[in-house]
């Protein structure tokens, strides 16, 4: 197994909301979350010592709410001083959702981050946005310019690129948690298996990109649905934004240091 020590940054994705822990977390009872990146570390522990080594070093420095440019500032520089074998950068998300994100200066600073983590000879996998849903349809067109810039930066650095885009069992509700952002535990699965496959193993699911047929909701039931989604999670957003707040004010990294996984 290529990597001893693995750190995860990023925003909501990365910390893995909504993929609640079953059964709670012992690491801390107050972090109920796991996510695919945590998914992704207990799968290379088990490989590891299946060949005879020793756990897996991870640490999860991602806090949702985050915007790319936090991501790099806040997370990237405890990451580096860590010195991993591995660590995974997904974020821009958050930004693609405000108005007037500019995606070719976004770029840039990934790809400014990509060269720091390659010139300090660590591997990195790096994320593309996915589609999401139809009530997330205003983003896919900067979504997808985002993603064509992160493949040309994986090219050019030698990174490993998670393709949500391109997974195509992440396009259906099946795999959405209920605020239509966020992926629930099925989808959370399937980013993991995604993302050995783009560090060259092989997956957990060999299935897992098959897809449920689309499932047709009658039109009183989905007007019912958009009307409770937007009074539950829209509104709260736009109240946010409108004071200036992020989902993850005051909040720190669940484990901000590398740990023997499962710890």
């Amino acid at each position: 197994m290529k990597w001893a020590s693995y750190i995860a940054i990023g925003d909501s994705m990365t910390e893995g909301l909504e993929d609640l822990y079953q059964p709670a977390n012992e690491l801390n009872s107050s972090e109920p979350y796991q996510g695919w990146a945590d998914r992704l570390a207990t799968e290379l522990t088990r490989r590891r010592t299946a060949a005879g080594l020793p756990e897996l070093q991870y640490a999860n420095l991602a806090i949702r709410g985050r915007l790319l440019d936090e991501i790099i500032a806040e997370q990237l520089p405890d990451a580096l001083a860590q010195q991993p074998d591995l660590i995974s950068l997904m974020g821009g998300g958050n930004d693609i959702l405000r108005p007037g994100a500019d995606v070719d200066a976004m770029s840039d600073k990934l790809e400014d981050a990509v060269q720091q983590i390659r010139a300090a000879g660590i591997d990195v996998l790096i994320g593309t946005g996915y589609k999401g849903g139809e009530s997330m349809a205003f983003t896919r067109a900067k979504t997808g310019q985002f993603n064509a810039n992160i493949w040309s930066i994986a090219r050019r650095h030698g990174a490993y690129v998670l393709d949500l885009w391109g997974t195509k069992s992440l396009f259906t509700w099946e795999v959405m948690a209920p605020d239509r952002i966020h992926l629930n535990t099925k989808g959370h699965r399937i980013l993991a298996d995604a993302a050995l496959v783009a560090l060259g193993q092989p997956p957990i699911d060999p299935d897992y990109e098959d897809c449920e047929p689309p499932h047709h909701t009658p039109l009183a039931e989905r007007i019912k649905g958009d009307a409770h989604w937007a009074r539950e999670f829209v509104l709260p957003w736009v109240e946010r934004r409108f004071k200036g707040q992020s989902s993850g004010d005051g909040r720190t990294a669940k484990l901000p240091e590398l740990t023997d996984w499962p710890a």
